[in-house]
């Protein structure tokens, strides 16, 4: 059964919810970092997951003070949140997987024509064998749910 640190989640119709402790990001709607559902093998569905850390920070994006514009970097932002679902996966699994049980995701970017290649180059670091490498889409969406993200990442993984 996926747990958080804190507790064990129930077992609902859907699956068993996977969610992160208090001091990690939090959705900002009524949903589960991630679903596992029962079988063999276990299929795990993590949430779109973004660069955002448990105090509200974003990773990859620097907010001038004066202006309230914002710097967002892909390439650090891509790194983060590969980060973040290896962290929910890792948690679901009770330390058993990470990223290499990812067989396909959904990569959701702002800007895909500036974005692409730096997003590549952090998702090649993590999968360096194309073999080895999940399936991917990666789509170009109008907006994300902060104006200080440009990357989101979705994604289904497999438990053994």
């Amino acid at each position: 059964m996926a747990t958080s640190s804190s507790e064990t989640q129930p077992s609902f119709p859907n699956g068993t919810p996977y969610l992160l402790p208090a001091t990690a990001a939090q959705g900002l709607a009524n949903y589960p970092h991630a679903r596992v559902l029962p079988g063999s093998p276990r299929v795990i569905y993590v949430s779109g997951t973004s660069s955002r850390r448990g105090d509200g920070t974003y990773a990859g994006c620097v907010t001038d003070a004066a202006t309230g514009t914002h710097a967002l970097d892909v390439r650090a932002q891509t790194a983060a949140v590969l980060q973040n679902i290896g962290a929910i996966l890792r948690g679901a699994t009770g330390g058993a997987l990470g990223l290499e049980a990812v067989v396909d995701a959904t990569v959701f970017l702002t800007d895909i024509a500036a974005d692409y290649a730096g997003m590549n180059e952090e998702w090649n670091k993590v999968w360096p064998d194309k073999a080895a490498a999940p399936s991917r889409t990666c789509v170009q969406v109008a907006a994300l749910p902060s104006p200080k993200l440009n990357v989101e990442i979705k994604c289904m993984a497999l438990w053994p």
